[in-house]
């Protein structure tokens, strides 16, 4: 039990020192940070803009039967 214990222990300061120790950081992780940020806002702005074009199609189809 008391090997147990130990190893959490250690597991748990390998895992804080990780993230508390950013000397380490480079370029690449920075390129994939961005180039998820853009992927979201693509899909965030194509999502939207479909939504936008479906309203205005089905406005559009309500007033064309209208006008003579």
């Amino acid at each position: 039990m008391l090997t147990l214990f130990c190893r959490a222990q250690v597991a748990w300061l390998n895992f804080k020192t990780r993230f508390e120790n950013e000397d380490g950081v480079i370029a690449t992780e920075y390129i994939i940070m961005l180039v998820l940020v853009a992927l979201a806002i693509i899909a965030g702005a194509t999502y939207l803009g479909i939504k936008i074009n479906d309203k205005l199609s089905s406005a559009g189809d309500s007033v064309s039967g209208i006008a003579p």
